[in-house]
This record gives C-alpha cells, structure tokens and sequence, in this order.
C-alpha cells in the first residue's frame, strides 16, 4: 500500500479526536496493528475488527467487550485516502454515544494529514530548491530539461537575467544571537521577493535576485549589514543569465573579500583594482603584505587608509584625524621607513595602497 504515516502523526491525530469526542481513539494500520492510541498500552496489540474494518472498506460497529480479539466496543471507521482504505479510526465507548463523533473524527484526521503533506511538500520542494541553488552557483551539472521545468514554478527561465547576493559570516566571531541574524538575512531575502535562496555550508547565504530589482533593493542590504556590522559582509554579483549565476556568485565574493575591516557591503560592477587583486593567489598575496602593510602598526595603517580616502592631502587627513600637521608628517615618515615606500610620492602610496585594498577585511 503506497500510504504511510509517521507514528508521531497517527498519535497527533487520536489525540485531535479524544480532544473532541472525549473517549479514547485508536489508529489502526493496514494489518489490523493498533499504530496509536490515546490508551497507550493497546499500541501494538491486533485488532480483530479493524483488520476486517480494512478488507471490508465499511465502517464496524461493536456492543461489547468480548467476542472479537484485541476489540472493545465502539464505533471502527474507515478511513480512505486517495482511493484506498489505508486506515481504521476506532471510537471507544458505546455506539449510540460515539457515532456522533464519526464524521468529525474523519475531518480531523483529513485534515491534519494534508497539513503533514503539504510540510512534506514544502520540506522536498526546499530540498530541491538548495540542490539547483547550489549546482548553479558551482557551475555542477544539472539535466536541462529538469532544470527548466523546476524554474517553471518560481516563473523564471535560465536566460533570465540575475545577480547573485552573498552573505558570509565572519567566522572570526562567534554572536550569541546567530539565530536572531539567520532570521533577518531570510526575512532581508523574502522582502525582495525573489525565492530562489539557499544556505550554503559553512557560513553563506545566497539569494539569486533578478537583476532589474537589485538597485531599488539595495537599501534592505545597507540596513542588514549596518546593523549586523562586522558579523556579516555582503557582496553583490554582476549581472549574468540565471545559467551562468556561477560567475555572478565569484563576483559577490571578490566584492567581499575587497572590503576593509569596518565596511560591510561591496558591489561588484563599482569595483575596478579590486577585481585583479581578487584573482591574486593566497601565497602572492602573502608576500605582498608582508614586504608593505604588515610592516606597518594598526594605528598608521588607519592614519594611511584616511590620507588616501581623502586624495592624499595634508590638511583634510589633520582634520579628519584630530592631528596637528607636525604629528601626521611624522606619521607619513614612520611608514616610510617601516616599509621603504614613501606615501607622498605617487608610485610608492599606489604600492600602499594595493597593500591596504589586499589586506581588505583580514
């Protein structure tokens, strides 16, 4: 029989019916086993008339305790689903007094199954969902003509265009509240309207949005990052078919791993440097910082980072550091010669620069 149920469903739905007909219910499966009950003691036992209950398809009734194993008097209905008797619901207690309850006692049960189908449902649609997800953005192979039939029900096509939004956790924190930021990034993804989400293992989450929404939406990723700043880092893809998200979802990681350690959200089509050094290898990258930046303390990587934001001038990097001119010539001299490049002279501040943008949010 291709019907099945959960044990823990079948004794959520005799409680359902005790809790309306106050007399004690039973669920009886196909071979005539009492499946569930709200008298635990008869789960497992055989019931006579429910096993004929299931052969006959007619609803049994019995007047008394005796006669038929496993039986006690009551109301034993069958219960038919999609055109099969796959069940028996057996009402304990006198049959003038539980008849009553017959009908009900069939509508709970429709009931409370369709809701456990339709979770199912859902739980195997999601499941579906994060595997087409995930095969997308890893460029895995996936059967064309499956694929298209699935992007049917979210009314979208592979030549559909899409960018990716990234999410990542810095895993160099650890939030109490980790639940409460997993909730808003899903309700962040839902107020965009776009389904096609995942989480993707071990500290991403991905939503696959349609590139004309992106720009009105960003506002709702701003806020997310501004509030959750420096937990989360959120990059933003370029533009690419549905098919080719793959290149969208490296782009959001570029954009993200050309954040400094105090932004929060990078899109990728603003970028320009940081596009090649995002291709740089870890080992190259290394070296990098080790003949530049990290010669440098904390504190004059800060000082640089503003003299360059500000265009490398003197007076607005004094005003926005609260340092006399005197100090930040100092400052600038130190950096030289920690590191041997000048900041004041073009090629070495680019030097520096790359520096900084390489060190990004490590």
């Amino acid at each position: 029989m291709a019907f099945s149920i959960r044990q823990n469903v079948a004794q959520q739905i005799v409680e359902a019916v005790k809790d309306v007909a106050g007399h004690d219910i039973n669920f009886i499966d196909a071979k005539g086993i009492i499946f569930a009950s709200t008298d635990i003691k008869r789960i497992g036992d055989y019931h006579e008339i429910g096993h004929q209950v299931i052969k006959k398809g007619e609803t049994i009734e019995v007047d008394s305790n005796e006669g038929y194993f496993g039986t006690k008097k009551g109301v034993n209905i069958p219960f038919i689903y999609k055109g099969d008797v796959c069940a028996v619901i057996g009402i304990s207690g006198e049959p003038e007094e539980v008849r009553k309850y017959v009908y009900l006692a069939q509508k709970i049960t429709a009931l409370i199954l369709r809701e456990h189908e339709l979770e199912r449902q859902e739980h195997n649609q999601k499941t579906q969902l994060n595997h087409v997800i995930r095969s997308i953005i890893n460029h895995d192979y996936l059967n064309i003509d499956y694929l298209k039939d699935f992007l049917k029900d979210y009314r979208t096509t592979l030549n559909a265009s899409y960018q990716t939004i990234l999410i990542k956790l810095d895993s160099r924190y650890n939030p109490s509240n980790l639940s409460m930021i997993e909730k808003y990034i899903y309700q962040a993804f839902e107020s965009t309207g776009s389904k096609l989400y995942t989480f993707n293992y071990a500290n991403e989450y991905i939503l696959l949005m349609e590139a004309e929404k992106v720009e009105k939406c960003l506002y709702i990723f701003e806020e997310l990052g501004q509030k959750y700043s420096p937990i989360i880092k959120i990059g933003v893809g370029r533009v690419a078919e549905l098919s080719h998200q793959h290149n969208s979802y490296q782009s959001a990681k570029i954009a993200i791993e050309s954040l400094f350690a105090d932004e929060y959200i990078a899109v990728f089509d603003s970028l320009d440097l940081e596009i090649l050094l995002g291709n740089v290898g870890q080992e190259n990258k290394q070296l990098y910082l080790q003949k530049t930046i990290e010669k440098i303390s904390e504190k004059d990587r800060k000082v640089l980072k503003t003299y360059f934001s500000l265009n490398m001038s003197l007076k607005d990097s004094c005003e926005q550091l609260f340092l006399h001119k005197n100090t930040l010539q100092y400052r600038l001299d130190k950096i030289w010669r920690d590191t041997g490049y000048n900041p004041r002279e073009f090629k070495d501040a680019a030097v520096l620069y790359v520096g900084l943008k390489m060190l990004g949010n490590e």
